[in-house]
């Protein structure tokens, strides 16, 4: 146990050596996020809940979705479920593949080679996603995110910190060869091969999957994805190269624009791709897109400020109950205020059953749990009340310590939530509870303060506001 680790010597082993090491965090999320937008009987809140497991990735979708090339509206966004409903499902897939594709490649110890792949794969994707807008295409965001992923074995390998592929990067390097002929030569294999194994193993599978396995393709949507690529080459070999040439003359045959204007296109794609870029956090690479550094257009980070964030999201859920009230969207952006405002670690929403004798999850964030699918469900069957069916008596929020009521934490809550400090809120509409809102930092540890009891319960009190207007709408 514990010796060094074989080297990787075929595609197969170079696929499990990346695939399973290098980028896990990628291979769940990608994995999670298709599976929640694949499934049709999941909604907003099931994607929301992937992008919130990661509070990196939340911070980095929020901040890049404001930017103009997102949002050009300017509408303002504090909750992920907002985010959602502002730019749609299949923005925000596109949006959160590229943080965590940023996020799972950004710590690579080779920076120059690796942020030459990352400038490539998102100048590509933004030009790819141009011109599929400008043909009318289906879905733009699907041929950014194929673009983006196009030349995965490449990123993957280059981006790999592995002592292995420290050593083949080396071999390459110094072979004086051209790259498909040194990848050969050193691996065995080309990094386009890779590729293939890559997409096939993270299942991305759609037009990624194709554009990878066939980029010469005839299919439209592949040629979109091709021709992203080509340009990033063609703007390298010089604008009045033949490559360039070529690549106006495919941008026309499919748009039908003047050249003048593609020319303004791609240097405005340029622009955009330096400054997302930035905007991920990938400011090598930003200048390895546009030679020159791009200056004072993307604002410096703003140290987290949880009273403010609290402030965003409260005026989010304040404009939400002033117009027409979706109650689950409602409760979604309560949970994650709550979550995200006020840094809990577990947050959970249930509803009371119409019998009253059993509470069931409606929502919950930051449960690690065996089953993800699996819902909670807490039944008044004890002999005395349990701590979920004591709060649902009291008029106000309780904060609970295990020390303090040994006697609500039964055999059933320990099994279902454990024995933690927490608070919970009983939900009422119209003098009737209809439900809790719990919450705990079961997972760091850390203790809970009178701050933290009266921003959750803030929280709680715009749940009840905004389920009694909608109730007196209902009427």
């Amino acid at each position: 146990m514990g010796g060094p680790q074989k080297a990787p010597e075929t595609l197969e082993d170079w696929t499990e050596l990346l695939r399973a090491q290098e980028m896990p965090i990628f291979s769940n999320t990608a994995h999670n996020i298709y599976a929640a937008l694949d499934d049709r009987k999941k909604g907003a809140m099931e994607l929301a809940t992937v992008i919130l497991q990661d509070p990196n990735l939340t911070a980095k979708v929020l901040k890049v979705g404001s930017s103009p090339y997102y949002n050009p509206s300017k509408q303002k966004m504090s909750t992920v479920s907002r985010a959602i409903v502002v730019l749609g499902a299949e923005i925000i897939r596109e949006l959160t593949l590229a943080c965590s594709f940023f996020e799972a490649i950004l710590s690579s110890n080779d920076k120059n080679r690796a942020n030459r792949e990352i400038a490539k794969a998102l100048h590509a994707a933004v030009q790819a996603k141009n011109i599929a807008l400008t043909v009318g295409d289906v879905s733009p965001e699907e041929v950014f995110v194929a673009a983006l992923l196009h030349n995965l074995g490449h990123v993957a390998f280059w981006c790999s910190a592995d002592p292995h592929s420290k050593k083949a990067h080396a071999a390459i390097e110094k072979s004086g060869l051209d790259s498909a002929e040194a990848e050969k030569k050193i691996l065995g294999f080309s990094l386009r091969d890779l590729g293939k194994k890559l997409s096939k193993s993270w299942s991305l599978g759609g037009l990624i999957e194709e554009a990878i396995a066939k980029p010469d393709s005839a299919d439209k949507r592949v040629q979109l994805v091709k021709l992203g690529h080509d340009i990033c080459q063609a703007l390298q070999a010089g604008p009045d190269s033949a490559l360039m040439t070529a690549c106006l003359a495919k941008f026309n045959e499919l748009s039908k624009l003047p050249l003048p204007e593609i020319r303004a296109r791609i240097e405005k794609n340029t622009e955009e791709a330096a400054l997302i870029a930035r905007q991920f956090g990938a400011d090598d690479a930003s200048r390895f897109i546009k030679k020159d550094a791009v200056g004072g257009d993307v604002p410096a980070d703003e140290p987290f400020d949880k009273k403010q964030l609290q402030f965003q999201i409260l005026q989010d859920i304040s404009s939400h109950i002033s117009s027409q009230i979706n109650l689950n969207q409602l409760f979604e952006m309560v949970l994650e205020g709550i979550h995200r405002g006020v840094e809990m670690d577990r947050t959970l929403f249930m509803l009371l059953s119409p019998d009253k004798q059993a509470l069931n999850e409606k929502f919950s964030l930051g449960w690690r749990k065996p089953v993800p699918e699996q819902k909670l469900r807490i039944l008044n069957s004890e002999n005395s009340a349990n701590l979920f069916f004591n709060a649902l008596r009291q008029t106000e929020g309780v904060w609970q310590f295990p020390e303090q009521h040994p006697a609500l934490y039964t055999p059933q809550i320990v099994q279902q939530i454990g024995r933690h400090e927490c608070f919970i809120f009983p939900i009422r509409a119209e003098n009737k509870v209809v439900g809790l809102i719990y919450c705990d930092h079961s997972i760091h540890g850390l203790p809970l303060t009178r701050d933290d009891f009266i921003a959750a319960n803030h929280f709680a009190k715009q749940a009840h506001i905004g389920l009694t207007l909608y109730c007196m709408k209902s009427h």
